[in-house]
Formats: C-alpha cells, sequence, structure tokens
C-alpha cells in the first residue's frame, strides 16, 4: 500500500508513516472456565509462521519429494488447512493469530481505515496522537511535548499471557507489532515498521537515461541525473522534519564519480567512500539526517546497487531503514536487542516489508534482480534464525518468514499460463522461483526439528494461502456508475485518487480499503445520509448486485459473496467495522485505483502490475497451513484457535478476549 502516512515525532516523518504503534492494553481476568493448569510437561514450543504458504502447493511439493521434512511433519503429526479471517489480508490475519480473536474483538479490519469524522483515511493498525500545541519560532517548530504513537491493535497478545506463567518467550518479526507490545518477552518489530521516510519502503533511482524524467512512482522516486565530466552530486532523501514549519524533508547529498574507462563508480557519502563495479550490490551504508542544527539527527541504513555504468547510468538505493544499532524508535524489547544482534551478525534490514516489489513493479529492477535481492533477505534472515535456534533451550520461540508472501506476490505470473503477465520466456527463467523458495522454508522446518527435544512441540502455520491476481475491480467506479456514489462534478475518471470531487451529502456507499464497503450513514460518517431505516434494505440491495456483477471479457462473476460484518464480527470492537466486507472471486481483486477512492472508467480490468498473485478475495479460497509436529483433532481449525492453543500447552489461563477454541 502507498496510500496516507502517518508522522512519527522527532525522528520520523510524520506524512510518511504508514504504520506505528505503542502499547497494547492487556486483557484482564484470571481466564476462561474450565481450562486449568496443564502438568507442565511441555517446555519448549516452536512456531514458524511462514506468511502466504499454500496448503495446494505444499501439498504438491511435498508429492514431488522437495519438502521431505514437511512431510516428516505431516505424517508424524498432522496436517490440516487452517481458516484464515475475514477478509484474508495479512494485518487482519495476523491480528487473529496475536489476540486469540476475529477483527471484532482486536479492531484491524483492513490494510485502511478512515476516521468517519474527516472522511480521512489512514493504516487501520495505528494512528498518531499529538500532545499541546508546538512552539513557532520563526521558520523552527518545536513541539511542547512528544506525540504519542497508539497500536490501534486491542486485545491480548498469547505472548504476554505466556510471560505471566513464567514461561521465556522470543517472538521475531511477528506482523502488526510494530513498536513491539511492552513486556518481558524478546521481540523485534516486523510488517508495519516502516522505512525512515514513514512508509512501507522508498526507494530511489539515479539515471541518465534519455527517456526518463524525475518522479514519484508507488514506493519510489525515479531521479533523472546528467553526469558531467562523470561526475554528479545527488540527494537523498530522509524524514520529514517536524522541526520545520513546512515540514521539509531533510536530505544528504552525496558524490558519485564514474570511472571514465571501466565499469565501476566511486561513491561519497559522508566521509564514505566506497567502490562498486556493475551489477554489484554495496553493504549496508550507514547515514545521518540532521533535523535540528546539529542538535538532533536521526541515522537510518541503506545499500546501494549499481545497474549500469552508461548507457545508461543506473543506480538504485534502498530504502533508507530505521538503524537497528541506533534506532530513532522502538523495534525491540528489550530496548538493546536490535543493537546486540547487529553487534553479533551485522545491519539487518528493519522495515516491515523487506523484499522489494515496488523496485520491481516500476521497472528500476528486473526479476532477476529483483530475485538476488530476495534471496539476500532470505539468508539473512537465515541467518537470525540459526542465531534464535542456537540460544532457544526452553520455552516458547515464534519465527517470521516472509519468503513465500511476497514472492509469491510478483512470481505467481510466472506459474499462471492465464494471467496477462504471463510469458514463455518468464516462466523459463522465474517459474521454478516460488519451488525453490518452498524447499528452503522446508530446510528451515528441519532446522527447527533437529532443535527441538523429543517432547517439544513444532507448530508451522501460515495467515492465508494464495491465487492468481488476473483482473482487477474497480468497485468505487461501480458505485458511482450506478448512483450509489455522487460527485459535485464531472467525476476524474484517469489517475484520480482520494475521492475526488465526491459529494458526501448525496453518496450512499463508498469503498476504502481492499475489501470493505462502507454505508455513508447519518451519526457514524460526519455528511452521513443513510439512515438506520434505510441500511437494511440498501445492505440487501448491494449485496445482491454485486454478487451479480460479471467480467464483460469472460462472463464470469467478479464477485463470490458479499459478508454482512454483523453476521461475520463479534466483540467490544464491531461497531468500528465495515458494513460489507467484499469476498472478490478467484483470479479477481480489488483494483490498485480504487483501494484510495479512485474511479477508473472501466469496472474490470487487466491486472499489468508484476504484483499478479494475491489472497485478498473470498476468504474460502485461500486457507493458510496447519503443520504440527504433534497429532491434533481433525476439524476445522482457526487462525484465532492458536493463541488459546498455546497457552493451553504450557498451562496458561485463556483471556476471556480470546474468543478461539484451543484444538488441544
Amino acid at each position: 500500500m502507498n496510500g496516507n502516512k502517518l508522522r512519527v515525532p522527532q525522528s520520523i516523518s510524520r506524512r510518511r508513516f504508514l504504520q506505528a504503534a505503542g502499547t497494547v492494553a492487556l486483557a484482564a481476568g484470571c481466564g476462561r472456565g474450565g481450562v486449568g493448569k496443564s502438568d507442565g510437561s511441555l517446555e519448549q514450543m516452536i512456531v514458524l509462521g511462514i506468511d502466504g504458504m499454500d496448503p495446494i502447493l505444499l501439498e504438491q511439493f511435498i508429492a514431488a519429494g522437495r519438502m521431505p521434512n514437511c512431510k516428516r511433519l505431516r505424517d508424524s503429526g498432522s496436517f490440516q488447512k487452517l481458516a484464515t479471517s475475514i477478509p484474508p489480508q495479512s494485518p487482519v490475519a495476523w491480528s487473529n493469530f496475536i489476540s486469540g480473536t476475529n477483527p471484532g474483538g482486536h479492531g484491524i479490519f483492513d490494510f485502511i481505515a478512515r476516521n468517519p469524522a474527516t472522511m480521512q483515511p489512514y493504516h487501520s493498525t495505528a494512528r498518531l496522537e499529538k500532545s499541546g500545541e508546538p512552539w513557532r519560532v520563526g521558520q523552527l517548530v518545536i513541539p511542547s511535548a512528544p506525540a504519542k504513537i497508539q497500536n490501534l491493535r486491542k486485545g491480548a497478545t498469547f505472548w504476554n499471557e505466556l510471560e505471566r506463567q513464567g514461561v521465556d518467550c522470543t517472538v521475531f518479526r511477528i506482523p502488526a507489532n510494530f513498536p513491539p507490545t511492552e513486556g518481558d518477552a524478546t521481540t523485534l518489530s516486523g510488517m508495519g515498521t516502516p522505512d525512515l521516510q514513514g512508509g512501507y519502503g522508498s526507494f530511489t533511482f539515479l539515471t541518465d537515461a534519455s527517456d526518463s524524467r524525475t518522479h514519484d512512482v508507488p514506493g519510489g522516486r525515479i531521479e533523472r541525473i546528467h553526469l558531467d565530466n562523470h561526475r554528479v552530486t545527488c540527494r537523498l532523501d530522509g524524514p520529514y522534519n517536524e522541526f520545520s514549519a513546512n515540514e521539509e524533508q531533510a536530505k544528504i547529498e552525496f558524490e558519485v564519480a564514474r570511472d571514465p574507462e571501466h565499469a565501476a563508480v566511486k561513491i561519497t557519502i559522508q566521509n564514505q567512500t566506497f567502490i562498486l563495479q556493475q551489477g554489484e550490490w554495496s553493504d549496508w551504508i550507514v547515514v545521518r539526517f540532521e533535523l535540528l542544527s546539529f542538535a538532533v539527527s536521526v541515522t537510518g541504513i541503506c545499500r546501494f546497487y549499481l545497474k549500469s555504468v552508461r548507457d545508461p547510468f543506473a543506480l538504485y538505493i534502498s530504502p533508507v531503514n530505521i538503524d537497528p544499532a541506533n534506532p530513532s524508535v522502538p523495534l525491540s524489547t528489550p530496548s538493546g536487542y536490535s543493537k546486540q544482534l547487529v553487534q553479533e551478525l551485522g545491519y539487518y534490514y528493519t522495515q516491515g516489508m523487506i523484499e522489494d516489489t515496488n523496485a520491481l513493479s516500476a521497472g528500476v529492477l528486473d526479476s532477476s534482480e529483483y530475485r538476488k535481492q530476495a534471496l539476500f533477505v532470505h539468508e539473512e534472515r537465515l541467518r537470525c534464525y540459526e542465531r534464535e535456534l542456537a540460544k532457544f533451550h526452553k520455552g516458547f520461540l515464534f519465527f517470521y518468514f516472509s519468503t513465500l508472501d511476497l514472492n509469491s506476490h510478483v512470481f505467481w505470473r510466472a506459474i499462471d499460463p492465464g494471467h496477462p503477465q504471463y510469458s514463455k520466456q518468464l516462466a523459463e527463467s522465474q517459474g521454478d522461483f516460488i519451488g525453490t523458495l518452498y524447499e528452503k522454508i522446508d530446510k528451515a522446518v528441519g532446522q527447527a526439528l533437529e532443535r527441538l527435544d523429543s517432547n517439544g512441540w513444532l507448530i508451522v502455520m501460515s495467515d492465508h494461502g494464495f491465487g492468481s491476481f488476473r483482473r482487477q475491480f474497480n468497485l468505487n467506479s461501480w458505485l458511482l456508475d450506478n448512483l450509489y456514489l455522487r460527485t459535485s462534478r464531472p467525476p476524474v475518471r484517469d489517475g484520480s485518487a482520494g475521492f475526488q470531487n465526491v459529494d458526501w451529502k448525496r453518496t450512499r456507499a463508498y469503498g476504502l480499503g481492499i475489501n470493505s464497503l462502507y454505508l455513508n450513514r447519518q451519526g457514524r460518517e460526519v455528511h452521513g445520509m443513510v439512515t438506520d431505516a434505510q441500511a437494511d434494505r440498501l445492505t440487501r440491495e448491494l449485496i445482491e448486485r454485486l454478487q451479480a456483477v460479471t467480467d464483460p471479457q469472460t462472463g464470469g462473476k467478479v464477485i463470490a459473496r458479499v459478508y454482512r460484518a454483523t453476521e461475520v464480527y463479534a466483540g467490544p470492537h464491531a461497531v468500528d467495522s465495515p458494513d460489507l466486507i467484499i469476498g472478490y472471486e478467484r483470479n479477481y481483486r480489488a483494483s490498485w485505483e480504487t483501494i484510495l477512492g479512485g474511479f477508473p472508467r472501466d469496472h474490470v480490468s487487466d491486472n499489468l502490475n508484476a504484483w499478479s498473485g494475491d489472497h485478498c478475495i473470498d476468504p474460502t479460497y485461500v486457507p493458510g497451513v496447519l503443520l504440527s509436529s504433534r497429532p491434533l483433532p481433525a476439524g476445522s481449525p482457526k487462525l484465532e484457535d492458536l493463541a488459546p492453543t498455546i497457552l493451553a500447552a504450557f498451562g496458561a489461563p485463556i483471556p476471556e478476549s480470546m474468543t478461539g477454541r484451543r484444538l488441544i
């Protein structure tokens, strides 16, 4: 997602900050009746969170002999499909897992939420709360009190409950946990951790290609440069400066000197000099951005990749990550854990979504270059994983791998002949990459099996499965053309966003986020017009009509099912949910434009983005995986069942807020 970005106080941009956090209020009470202490025999549990592992692909690779360790788990323990969240989006699904309840209990319903009092969108998992009015002195702004970042995920976390029972816990990069929930567990934040500009990852690409121009693209910036006598001075953007009255973006300059004869450059940045050969990646480079003269500064880390030296010159710079050795916001608990990892293993990615799929989608990195970066990420994670396994003797260990998810997103087009981005050449060069990554995950499973005692328990789980994303549906265009959404002037159909010119006083329904549809209700939205008496009839009408939408190209259905929130959510925060949740058919998803309020002309169109696989469809099509070294009873396990199951395994009380059932 590359929409609105929250802003972080002092050290990280507020404007571009998509994710933020604070402490999560823990559930009170001693636990659900009937859940007693176990005999305490379980001393070791490892849970591997494999984002995006698909049960169908897993079975295929097991049958092909490519995943012997997962086969061992399946044959000696159990293997079941794991029901995902509604909708099957990562922040929703992982929140189900963390809190042991449905979105009505933890309050996360989509990547994007909105403030009904202002109709402004924001990232669903975090919000910045300002404290007091700042002092203004000329062009300087001095905060009177630090702003606070609030984690919007509610409910308990299973590891805090384990810690209360004296169980040592390490939770490595679990999504939807930035900054880490306070407590005694050893944790490192994962998906949701921003880069230094406050987004999911903003790369920089410098080129002198004649057909290029300076412009922003989703997830980055392309800058056209001119080398004079083989030299050029460039800039690297950092955080937006909250001490500036105009919130100007902090920047640093660096110099690139091209070798006139050889395929190499010398880069000098803040008294650091290094040489790159064509096709070479740099190590991590530490950079410092000054925010208030020399009194306040923030450091970050980035990597350089020299794509080509001439015809054209092309230099890629990774998003500037928060420096884990000197983090400007909390990255870990205890606070020194992120620095300790640097001391032992070297610098590492801290941003939440590590693989740079944006650079691939923008054509900045080609498939082979992106693949190399993705493998670097996996190898970096394996070093951390092996460190944690070596230190693990008893208690609970959770370790997260993003490997399958993000690479399935961008390389599904290499395995689906029906995708508009599929080609024989791509299939030949990249068609086995996903399978290769499954094999790498299987090796990690084998390492965990070797580390456990005979009485230990290994669970391998995923938050959802996967499918193809061939065609995209423009929900807000459909609402506009069917008069559920109205504009005050002729609508801008191309390149629009942010509900441009929408007349809210005449609008009855609108879509926001990937799967969410809201009624514009009186007493809730600031300009709501739908009364309570009208809401049920309008809801029934929308469900009927949306489920009847067909693709003019294929004649097939676009939407499998539209869910009423009142039928699928329960809990204290269900009142904040969208009114309807769109469950798309296989091969379909919400369009990129409609997610943040755009109105493309066509209702259905090809997805021509490298992001060719997805899971934000009807949840019945994309269940996750549940592999266990111990037999589990046959049934229909759900993500929210795992937290109470983990607690029960250690004899810990299960909070009343956890509505999932224990599987043991």
